[in-house]
């Protein structure tokens, strides 16, 4: 995603001996492409502003995720970077903030970010032995297609959706909506939808031409354009491994990153040509957002409309936040006086 900074790069390269110092704090950090991908490059930048705050990270690059989370939690790295989906078994209130349909832009994102930076929401990145030190947006996830005719909920019936393994969140909307769930890791579903063994798969935009995905497009598919939920980078760190306020400090300047990776990401999603875009009739919206709060609800309950037992994903806090958020930004909204709001 572009994020990478050259004077951030080339300072790094230059102080080996600082990196290498004994109190130095080891950081497994997710990124597909490795040491030369933009989120690595973003957690480089971060790294060089927080060792002016006296933090040194030694940043080991992983293509799988699965691997990073499996080395953090046996104790070959402190500090892991990696998405909310993953962070989510560490701390549920910030891995609610990909829940679906949430956070409808990035102006609720950086809302949401802002709040939840505050010394005063302190206590809420503390989770067991754990502590969330810093999020970083990565985009707004959407819903790509080999047919362009899937434009409406309906149309998603029977149909076959790329979905995470360790996504439970969209296994229950993939099978409210009456799809067909299809097994994938974050390294083989762009080869699933580009080879079409799937109809659909969801990503962010910059997945377009990183994954390659408009080969799966091709000339008749799309991106439907609408939000399916936000993702987001954090670092995560034992709880011993910074101080209170060192580990405050690291939040805010994740926070300081905000606007470079933001505008990074809108680059890439504006080089998407116009007519890979799929429109969703104004029409439909309002359904849609009532859907998603439906689903929200029920994986907050850990019970669907039948009184079924489901998984229990979402902190419920979270959940009123970013409905605080959305009726900020949009107080005319029916959600904003529902009996049942979040």
């Amino acid at each position: 995603m572009r994020f990478r900074s050259l004077s951030a790069s080339l300072l790094l390269a230059m102080a080996p001996l600082a990196q290498a110092q004994d109190d130095a704090i080891d950081m497994c950090v997710f990124d597909l492409i490795g040491s030369s991908g933009d989120q690595f490059a973003l957690v480089e930048d971060y790294a060089l502003d927080m060792r002016d705050k006296g933090v040194e990270y030694n940043l080991e690059p992983y293509t799988d995720e699965g691997v990073a989370m499996s080395d953090f939690a046996a104790g070959k790295c402190d500090a892991l970077a990696a998405t909310d989906l993953r962070i989510r078994r560490y701390n549920e209130f910030t891995g609610t903030l990909s829940a679906v349909g949430a956070i409808p832009s990035y102006d609720a994102l950086e809302t949401a970010l802002t709040a939840i930076a505050q010394p005063k929401a302190s206590d809420y990145m503390e989770e067991g032995n754990y502590e969330v030190a810093g999020i970083f947006p990565l985009g707004a996830a959407y819903l790509f297609v080999t047919d362009r005719d899937i434009n409406t909920v309906e149309k998603l019936a029977g149909k076959r959706i790329a979905t995470l393994d360790h996504h439970p969140d969209a296994v229950h909307m993939v099978n409210y909506v009456n799809a067909s769930v299809e097994p994938s890791e974050i390294t083989d579903f762009g080869g699933k939808f580009n080879n079409r063994s799937v109809d659909a798969a969801y990503a962010p935009g910059w997945a377009y031409e990183a994954l390659e995905l408009y080969r799966g497009i091709g000339d008749e598919g799309g991106i439907v354009d609408y939000p399916l939920g936000q993702l987001t980078l954090q670092v995560i760190v034992r709880d011993d491994v910074l101080s209170d306020k060192k580990a405050q400090q690291s939040r805010n300047v994740a926070l300081d990153h905000f606007d470079s990776a933001l505008s990074v990401i809108q680059e890439y999603e504006e080089d998407i040509p116009d007519q890979a875009w799929v429109d969703i009739p104004d029409s439909d919206i309002e359904d849609y957002q009532e859907m998603f709060r439906q689903n929200r609800i029920e994986l907050r309950d850990g019970e669907d409309e039948d009184g079924d037992k489901v998984k229990q994903v979402y902190h419920g806090e979270m959940l009123t936040l970013l409905r605080k958020v959305r009726c900020k930004l949009n107080p005319d909204a029916s959600e904003c006086t529902a009996s049942d709001r979040e």
